[in-house]
């Protein structure tokens, strides 16, 4: 009986079942988008940007801000198409028209109701728009319209229009009442009448090869269309699709294709309608009641929901695991016996794997282990089998039952102890560290370290057989067995080189004792006996916080730093470094786990259950990044659009024409540039970098902003350049907006051209003047120099008044010495005349009382002597050259102007230049008073002088002269 219920619950139970990983999804919510509730249709064009046909209008979504455009008579967009001539056509109620983008770049509505017949205007909902060729088909309930070069001409049905899609390169159709039909020479074509039950609603046709399609209907599951033939597809899930209402399909692979149903979310089948996955509530949807599914060029399904829009990344090479609705926090992972065990807050969980590389596509259902709830810490494969260190002690696993092995609590971990043997292991808890020993297959307790009772969560073994234990409060351990059996602990902190004695934590990586610390990652020097930066790791990862490393089976080195999980990747010729900052924030600060099992499979624990790495497909996975500027607004006085998002037409490059580079006014305030790239399902790994051409010098930081405001720009010529890349290093090309910033009314050309006249006015007017002043100062210039000139001659004439004065002086003090002389000289002649006058009458006088003869003989001969002329003329000479040196030449002058004059003249002369009386010079001429008046009456005459004229008068002006 439990054999029978078993196979009829079977199918149930394998339709139950679902992958054990599934990616992320990402849920849109009606507030986020702003939109109306339901979503009918989705669309993308090549440059990514996402179009959503809404209860509201179209939406736009660019991976970063959503956009609504509503209709012109406000009803519901049904249905959105791109077609070959890059317009993106909606339709509505009694309305069909297509989007464009306008001169500002935003989406303006063009309506072709006015090319529609006047009898056929009234046509309802548009269901469906299909693009073919250069054609465009409209679909509503009673009428289909063909819209051909500007042209639209209508097709009725025989009772109303329920579906219409295009399959290799054939339009299709659903009439109601006469079956599917095929569109062939401007006419619609039966198909073989009854190969649909009644009311069997058709919902999607996916090609699977050039001559044969699937068929989605409604409420009868899945159909075969093979060269126009129908047949049902016999699949035990075909009962199941019958009941969960397909609403639409999409193929997503060659192989896949993702079905979308009312009542139970998405499925992800192979053509057969075999089940592979499935997403609904449970998995994270909003809500089960999917309206419509795309695949976008990232491969990520887009969900178009009753309410919300979800993302699912399809093709993301990292996914959730664990049991659903119970997935506690995850601590530990192991795969044993192709059982995957996973070790949780809430006890520890296995299930079977399937043969698959990427072991996320394995179907199961997580079980829980007996015995098993509660914390569990650490799991550990030795001998082939499974330890787990639990919360309330040491357990192995065996058959999905935890049997207990040591009641000790808080066991964290396991380690063999003896260079591989696995008799004895060594085991980290609470309160120290404890061994088991390994006996008759099973494990039983051993000794302790004794006197050691810190938490050892973090232990490693190295070569030379020394434990090293961590505690990331208290510091670093090493414990060693002495040569007598007992057991020596040495601790480590800031004081042996570590950069503190806080947030140390132990690993063996490569077969060396690494230890991760706040400033990078330390090796231990045994020569030294202390810890230092180990320049591997520093050359790579430099001198940032490590909490976590762990080598994988290729070599490559994970770590978590800053709760962000990067990983050193040493497979190719130069070690590189990669971040998942998909993962940032969702691992278990201070408990990080990573379990490496090969290149696609890295498990790694998140606060819900773990997440699963495709390593080798995370590094594959190269999609082009494009990265656009989606928005551009001026603030003045208030906000004003000037740029919508779209240069050109949509599916073309939006490269910016000259023509389209707008003018600003001054009067701005403020210009707000959005961008962004539509890389869905890829948008953690992005950051961009940007600049401003005419303003910055550099391209920014690298950071995750998708907008950037300028304020107050001068005037000038300006090119905001904008690019993206990702955590890999892969950047996008550049995007480009230019703007120029006009310059004010008195900054402008004319005004320019104004200022210049004036300038030059100005300029001429200040030339003028300043010639005009610089003549007037070369004037003063000149007068002032004459001015100094005259003061200079008449202090130079000063001067040489002066020194010529002094000249005089001195020549004066020489004549006045000099004539001193020559009187004292005259005088000494006078006074020697007079003596010798005397003398000689004193001889006279005796003579003549001497009656002597010999006597008088002798005193006459002395009178003679006396009365001699020699002396006299010697004593004149001496005169003469002392008198012409001091009368400046006097004498050989008058000599000179008078030739005839004698000598006795010229003596005469020179006593009367003198002044000399008449009695000193007869003195001085020896002769008598008389004599003297008589010579000179003879000189007057002799120089010709008149009467008049006092004679020496007419001496003093021969010296005067001279």
């Amino acid at each position: 009986m439990k054999k029978l219920l078993f196979l009829l619950f079977l199918p149930v139970y394998l339709f139950g079942q679902n992958t054990i990983g599934l990616p992320d999804v990402v849920n849109y919510t009606k507030q986020t988008y702003g939109g109306g509730l339901q979503n009918w249709d989705l669309k993308q064009d090549k440059n990514g940007v996402i179009y959503v046909a809404n209860n509201e209008g179209l939406m736009t979504f660019d991976g970063n801000t959503w956009k609504t455009y509503p209709l012109p008579n406000k009803t519901i967009v049904r249905s959105v198409e791109i077609g070959e001539d890059n317009r993106i056509y909606v339709g509505g109620q009694d309305e069909l028209g297509y989007f464009a983008p306008a001169s500002n770049g935003t989406l303006i509505f063009h309506s072709l109701v006015a090319l529609v017949p006047a009898l056929d205007k009234s046509f309802g909902d548009v269901w469906d728009i299909v693009s073919l060729g250069k054609d465009i088909f409209f679909r509503s309930p009673d009428k289909i319209f063909k819209l051909s070069s500007n042209a639209i001409s209508s097709f009725y049905a025989g009772s109303e229009w329920a579906f219409m899609a295009s399959a290799n390169g054939e339009l299709y159709a659903q009439d109601d009442k006469l079956g599917l039909k095929i569109f062939k020479k401007d006419r619609w074509i039966a198909l073989a009448p009854g190969q649909l039950p009644s009311n069997s609603f058709v919902t999607g046709i996916l090609p699977i090869n050039l001559d044969s399609a699937v068929i989605t209907t409604l409420k009868h599951g899945l159909f075969y269309l093979t060269n126009n033939s129908l047949t049902q597809l016999k699949n035990s899930s075909n009962a199941l699709f019958e009941k969960e209402r397909i609403y639409a399909a999409t193929a997503i692979s060659k192989d896949r294709m993702a079905v979308a149903t009312s009542n139970s979310g998405l499925y992800i089948t192979d053509f057969k309608a075999n089940i592979i996955q499935s997403f609904s509530l449970s998995e994270g949807l909003q809500n089960n009641n999917v309206l419509s599914v795309l695949l976008d060029r990232q491969s990520n399904l887009w969900l178009g929901l009753d309410n919300g829009i979800d993302l699912i990344a399809y093709n993301s090479a990292i996914k959730q695991i664990g049991p659903r609705g119970r997935a506690g926090s995850g601590y530990a992972a192991l795969i044993n016996n192709k059982t995957l065990f996973m070790g949780t807050s809430n006890g520890l969980y296995s299930v079977p794997l399937q043969n698959t590389e990427d072991l996320s596509f394995s179907k199961g259902d997580f079980l829980p282990v007996n015995n098993t709830g509660g914390q569990v810490w650490g799991l550990a494969e030795i001998d082939k089998q499974v330890l787990m260190g639990h919360h309330e002690g040491a357990f192995v696993i065996r058959n999905n039952n935890a049997l207990p092995i040591s009641p000790t609590q808080g066991f964290w971990n396991f380690t063999i102890a003896n260079d591989g043997q696995i008799d004895r292991v060594l085991a980290g808890h609470y309160k120290g560290l404890s061994f088991f020993d390994f006996k008759n297959g099973a494990f039983v307790s051993g000794s302790t370290v004794p006197d050691f009772e810190e938490s050892c969560r973090f232990v490693a073994i190295d070569k030379n057989r020394n434990i090293w234990v961590s505690h990331p409060y208290h510091g670093l351990y090493k414990i060693n067995k002495t040569a007598i059996g007992s057991y020596s602990v040495r601790t480590y902190t800031d004081k042996k080189g570590l950069p503190s004695a806080l947030n140390n934590h132990v690993y063996k990586i490569k077969n060396e004792v690494v230890v991760a610390t706040e400033k990078g990652i330390y090796v231990y020097s045994p020569a030294t006996d202390e810890f230092i930066p180990s320049d591997f790791y520093k050359k790579l990862l430099g001198t940032q916080s490590i909490r976590y490393v762990k080598e994988d089976s290729s070599g490559n080195i994970w770590f978590i730093h800053d709760k962000t999980l990067g990983v050193l990747d040493l497979s190719g010729k130069q070690p590189e470094v990669f971040y998942l900052p998909e993962l940032k924030n969702k691992m278990l600060s201070g408990f990080e786990f990573i379990y490496p099992v090969d290149a696609q499979n890295i498990f790694l624990g998140g606060e819900k259950g773990f997440f699963h790495i495709n390593y080798e497909k995370y590094k594959k996975l190269s999609t082009d990044i494009q990265v656009q500027v989606r928005s551009v607004k001026i603030t003045a006085e208030a906000d004003s659009l000037l740029f919508g998002g779209f240069f050109t037409n949509i599916n073309q490059p939006q490269l910016q024409e000259s023509s389209m580079i707008p003018q600003l006014s001054h009067a701005w305030k403020t210009i707000h540039l959005e961008f962004s790239s539509a890389l869905f399902g890829y948008q953690a790994n992005l950051s961009y970098s940007f600049r401003l051409k005419g303003f910055d010098q550099n391209w920014s930081e690298w950071s995750k902003r998708t907008e950037k405001e300028y304020t107050n720009l001068p005037a000038g010529k300006y090119v905001f350049e904008v690019k993206a890349r990702n955590n890999l290093g892969k950047e996008s090309p550049v995007a480009t907006y230019s703007f120029t910033v006009l310059a004010p009314w008195y900054l402008s050309i004319w005004a320019v051209m104004v200022y210049l006249i004036i300038m030059g006015v100005g300029l001429y007017a200040l030339y003028r003047m300043l010639k005009k002043k610089f003549r007037l100062q070369r004037l003063r210039y000149e007068e002032e120099q004459k001015r100094l000139l005259y003061i200079h001659e008449l202090e130079r004439n000063k001067v040489e008044n002066e020194l010529v004065a002094l000249g005089n002086e001195k020549l004066e003090a020489e004549i006045n010495f000099k004539n001193s002389e020559l009187a004292s000289s005259a005088m000494h002649l006078v006074k020697k005349g007079e003596l010798i006058s005397k003398i000689k009458g004193e001889i006279s006088h005796v003579m003549k009382g001497l009656d002597n003869t010999q006597a008088t003989g002798e005193l006459k001969k002395m009178i003679k002597t006396l009365s001699e002329d020699d002396n006299m003329d010697k004593e004149w000479e001496n005169f003469s050259k002392h008198f012409d040196k001091v009368q400046s030449g006097f004498l050989v002058e008058l000599k000179e102007k008078h030739p005839t004059i004698t000598g006795n003249e010229l003596k005469l002369s020179a006593y009367l230049r003198m002044n000399l009386s008449t009695k000193e010079i007869a003195q001085l001429l020896n002769i008598s008073v008389r004599g003297v008046e008589i010579g000179r009456y003879r000189l007057r005459k002799k120089l010709q002088i008149a009467s008049e004229t006092s004679l020496f008068d007419y001496l003093i002006k021969i010296q005067t002269k001279t």
